[in-house]
């Protein structure tokens, strides 16, 4: 679970980027969770649009999305969907978290 310190700091990286992927009138297929499932490899902070053609709420595509992939929402602003997942392995990960204050360090 993300703290709000650790969110806001993700909300500031994600400012930056652009969009991985876009989900449209197909709404939300189990080939597209797989898509970013797998996006999830190579970024831990994977940005979604919602475009107007999609007729589900982005909100619940987030939550939806959040649980397929156990990844986390970082927030949902309009139509804009971003999602953190923190790489298993220490070496491989890009994104350095700030800690919390009292807990010990995880596995």
């Amino acid at each position: 679970m993300l703290t709000t310190k650790q969110r806001a700091y993700l909300k500031s990286l994600a400012s930056n980027l652009d969009a991985t992927f876009q989900l449209g009138k197909s709404n939300l297929t189990p080939e597209y969770t797989k898509a970013i499932e797998e996006a999830f490899n190579t970024a831990e902070l994977i940005k979604i649009s919602v475009l107007k053609n999609c007729t589900e709420d982005p909100k619940e595509v987030a939550q939806t999305i959040a649980d397929r992939t156990r990844s986390e929402v970082v927030q949902v602003i309009g139509r804009k969907i971003v999602l953190f997942k923190q790489n298993k392995d220490e070496k491989k990960r890009k994104i350095e978290l700030p800690r919390v204050k009292g807990a010990k360090k995880e596995d």
